[in-house]
């Protein structure tokens, strides 16, 4: 016997009895009671016409939410992301043997009803009575496409999923007034369109496109009979009907179906005979969802993409909004990404560095003029597992990279050339540039002036004794003589440094502003990333026009409409005779300095090499007419001194920016210029100084290598002597993972110097 409440009252059953003949008296009629035997009735209070009446008329309908797919910038995929996985399809593109499979098990009398089926009601109601429980339900196709909106607009907030499950009384009147609408609004054939692409089919498909797809790997116009009768078979039960973990289970489940259609007439006996005796046959493709899916290693580029969307204002104007849009999906996303340069850049990672080595390696490509991403890889693939990681070492923090960037070490003193040019010191500038030197008593800034306190005082020297001066500007930047640019900082001052770097968008890896102080300033010992360095150097081959970088083309939904896109924005950050000048200077670096290893062949190419203290980082940055690149190799928590190291195969006594990057970077971009036109650089007469034959100018020395910094203690500070910056150091939980990196900063006493 139905329990009775306690206190005598009506059962749950009875209750809902009664509610049916109120119901019905009052030309309403409520389809669906498959409640619980006992329980809380819910919204109690909306069992009456009024209350009906209270409920909203309309019943919003979200966008489904579907697979989005990001693209090369030639329209090649590079993977497929998606909250749900869900293809919509027009009701022409289903199988009509799937049509009316789903419609003979869940509503057989779906064209012949309206929102509710009265019979079907009365009929469970009488089931439910006679067991005492919950045995047959009577909800529509309809009712249950509303509950399946109500499931979708929930999206994964597991509190509003349930509320948008639940049993109640309340929700059955709810459901039922929406279907009312429904039914009235669209028609017999769109809400079995609508059903079939919102519902969900068991491992992680929604919608019958997707689903089709999963387990048959075939469209879902192409279902055939069993196929269709089974998946109408996995939609009362995805988990418990599951043809790929119990095929026995399914098969009843599938035979039922097929049994269903004969009864009703869709099919003859022999059909369905001959479909019983089929076994199931799958095709299954596993869930591939994510940026772990991206092709040519393009996954932290696919993850970059993503970080772009969820923060730029331009895709809404809260988080909220951006990620609504994100999860409903459906978006086609053309990027920057150029095909050629990404596969470039994996090779060239691929043949220098291997993802097990005790150091990893991030590349950056950027076009000049234009700002877009043409490639962007590392030596530690995307994922989860040994020797992978999810942190893009190309990128700042905000994006999904490192929490600090890295040390940049010489590839920095371009920018305070820049700076002292655009000031307008002579490209012939000459200091004395001694081997060795305490930093400056006091270097002006933009407020307080930097004082050297230290005791004994801050000290640097340069990479060999050999190197001492005087030297000009050209012969500097060349032998990146560390002494030579301490003292032109000097004698300009810092605050025309930290504006130039300003105006090429260098920010640290966590955002924040460089500091004021003449390590940072000089010698590159604040953490930055590739893709900032990669940015700023473009803005040299550009002629002094700075554009921010950029990784999406076009943004469409998939109905068709556009959504705007985040736009470079171009600036002039220096003259373009500065930037002439720089590249005069930068040439002379790869033709006759420390970045030979890196020389192009065949084409106009300048850069700079940089080796931090203790060689933990090690850099080159270097550029053409027409593109831009990055590469830094170093240990991502900084733990690593690349001393007597093998990367990529190769034993390395002392790794130089020159030695180990400088190869990469050249690979990476000879690959992506291939085919490309080579333009020429806009240069600038600057005389040789004269030659002095008293004293070393490094004749016979390794010229292939960065001697102008990186050796321990090059540039750093005399023995016992404090850090310049206390209370910077690197804690050994850089970035809160096991296969990540990133920098707190600098190592007491800093990178190549305070």
């Amino acid at each position: 016997m139905p329990k009775k409440r306690s206190g005598g009252g009506l059962s749950t059953t009875q209750q809902a009895a009664k509610f049916l003949g109120v119901a019905a008296l009052s030309g309403v009629v409520l389809a669906g009671i498959a409640l619980p035997a006992a329980g809380a009735l819910g919204l109690a209070t909306k069992g009456t016409v009024e209350g009906f009446d209270e409920i909203p008329a309309n019943l919003k309908t979200p966008p489904l939410s579907q697979r989005t797919t990001i693209l090369d910038s030639k329209g090649g995929m590079i993977a497929s992301v998606y909250s749900r996985d869900r293809t919509v399809v027009p009701l022409k593109d289903i199988s009509p043997y799937m049509q009316k499979a789903i419609v003979a098990i869940e509503d057989a009398r779906f064209y012949e009803h309206g929102a509710i089926d009265l019979k079907g009601i009365l009929r469970a109601l009488n089931r439910n009575v006679q067991t005492g429980g919950t045995t047959e339900g009577a909800s529509t196709l309809t009712q249950q496409y509303v509950k399946n909106v109500f499931v979708e607009e929930a999206g994964d907030d597991p509190d509003k999923v349930a509320q948008a499950t639940q049993q109640t009384m309340g929700r059955k009147v709810q459901e039922l007034k929406y279907a009312i609408q429904v039914e009235e609004e669209l028609g017999k054939k769109k809400i079995l369109e609508n059903y079939l692409n919102i519902t969900f089919f068991g491992q992680q498909a929604y919608g019958i496109e997707a689903a089709s797809q999963r387990y048959f790997s075939k469209p879902a116009k192409d279902l055939t009979l069993e196929e269709s009768a089974l998946l109408a078979g996995v939609v009362q039960s995805p988990s418990r009907y599951d043809p790929v973990n119990d095929t026995a289970e399914a098969t009843k489940r599938r035979n039922m179906v097929l049994q269903r259609m004969a009864d009703v007439g869709d099919i003859s006996k022999a059909q369905a005979d001959k479909a019983k005796a089929t076994p199931i046959k799958l095709r299954v493709k596993k869930p591939k969802n994510g940026c772990i899916t991206a092709v040519s290693g393009a996954g932290f580029f696919c993850d970059y993409v993503r970080h772009v969307f969820l923060t730029d204002p331009v895709f809404g104007k809260t988080k909220e909004d951006r990620a609504k849009i994100w999860n409903q999906g459906g978006l086609t996303i053309r990027t920057t990404l150029d095909p050629q340069s990404q596969q470039s850049v994996q090779g060239s990672i691929k043949n220098h560095v291997y993802k097990s080595d005790k150091v990893a390696t991030a590349v950056t490509l950027v076009q000049p003029g234009t700002g877009k991403i043409m490639g962007m890889g590392q030596s530690k693939p995307y994922g989860f597992g040994t020797n992978e990681t999810q942190y893009n070492y190309s990128v700042n923090k905000v994006m999904g990279g490192s929490n600090y960037g890295f040390p940049t070490g010489s590839t920095f003193k371009p920018f305070l050339a820049a700076a002292a040019i655009e000031g307008g010191k002579p490209a012939t500038q000459s200091y004395p540039s001694p081997y060795e030197m305490d930093y400056p008593d006091t270097v002006r800034s933009c407020g307080k002036p930097w004082v050297n306190d230290g005791v004994p005082k801050y000290h640097l020297e340069n990479e060999s004794e050999s190197e001492k001066g005087p030297y000009s500007l050209k012969e500097a930047m060349e032998k990146s003589v560390n002494t030579y640019f301490v003292q032109m900082l000097q004698d300009i001052g810092m605050c025309p440094v930290s504006q130039m770097t300003d105006k090429l968008g260098v920010v640290q890896g966590d955002g924040s502003k460089l500091p004021q102080n003449p390590s940072t300033l000089t010698l590159g010992s604040n953490g930055l990333s590739p893709l900032t360095m990669a940015s700023a150097y473009a803005a040299f081959a550009n002629r002094g026009t700075y554009c921010t970088p950029i990784a999406m083309e076009s943004v469409s939904k998939a109905d068709g409409t556009s959504l705007p896109v985040p736009k470079t924005t171009c600036s002039q950050a220096m003259s373009p005779t500065t930037a002439d000048t720089v590249n005069t200077l930068l040439r002379g670096v790869v033709d006759s300095g420390t970045g030979q290893e890196a020389g192009l062949q065949s084409r106009d190419n300048a850069g700079k090499t940089g080796t931090t203290d203790a060689r933990k980082n090690a850099w080159f940055v270097g550029y053409t007419p027409n593109m831009s690149g990055a590469v830094w190799v170093g240990s991502p928590s900084q733990s690593v001194e690349m001393e007597r190291i093998t990367i990529g195969g190769v034993y390395q006594d002392k790794v130089y920016g020159g030695q180990v990057p400088g190869p990469i970077w050249r690979d990476a971009m000879t690959g992506a210029l291939n085919g490309v036109p080579a333009p020429a650089f806009n240069t600038v007469n600057i005389p040789d100084p004269p030659k002095s034959d008293d004293r070393d100018r490094g004749k016979g020395r390794d010229r292939d290598r960065d001697r102008g910094e990186g050796r321990p203690g090059a540039g750093g500070k005399k023995p016992g002597n404090k850090s310049p910056f206390p209370g910077i150091t690197i804690p050994p939980d850089l970035i809160g993972g096991n296969n990540g990196g990133g920098n707190r900063g600098q190592t007491t006493g800093g990178t190549q110097g305070p």
